[in-house]
């Protein structure tokens, strides 16, 4: 696995949690009363602006915005909003975890008809240059017919 600079980390951390931010509303809309995605993205920032790390902090916050997800699995676009939260907190603890808040944000972006194309766009012009090409290279989209796929690619460095 890669190692990543500590501010890399947190540029991640703070990009991750902008995607996440970013459809949100999809959840919200759907689940008002349910605030584990919302505070899943709150303890990233929090991580990202103040560097202080509890790992149960962290730990407890993803887990409770992957929970919101299952409970949201007959909403595909709430869903994978809850997931693109879980997987932004879990930036402060592995790197990695940025590209799968972006994944799980186009996912999200897809399951409710917006423009993912623009979507991965907004994504790509918020990264630093230096992350750019090495994470969106990794986010893909492709056009299927109607539709649209969204794939992670993992391997080497992932």
């Amino acid at each position: 696995m890669k190692k990543y600079a500590r501010q890399d980390q947190i540029s991640m951390a703070t990009w991750a949690a902008d995607c996440a931010e970013r459809v949100l509303p999809f959840f919200e809309e759907a689940y008002p009363e349910d605030d584990r995605p919302r505070n899943a993205i709150e303890t990233c920032r929090r991580w990202a602006s103040t560097g202080v790390f509890r790992m149960a902090e962290i730990r407890g916050a993803s887990l409770a915005a992957h929970a919101a997800a299952r409970d949201a699995k007959e909403n595909d676009a709430a869903c994978c909003a809850a997931r693109a939260a879980g997987q932004a907190v879990a930036t402060a603890h592995v790197p990695q975890h940025a590209y799968g808040a972006g994944y799980y944000a186009l996912k999200a972006v897809a399951a409710a008809g917006g423009d993912v194309g623009g979507e991965w766009e907004w994504q790509s012009e918020r990264l630093p240059e230096r992350l750019r090409e090495e994470i969106m290279g990794r986010i893909v989209v492709l056009e299927q017919g109607v539709g649209v796929s969204i794939k992670l690619r993992k391997g080497e460095g992932f």
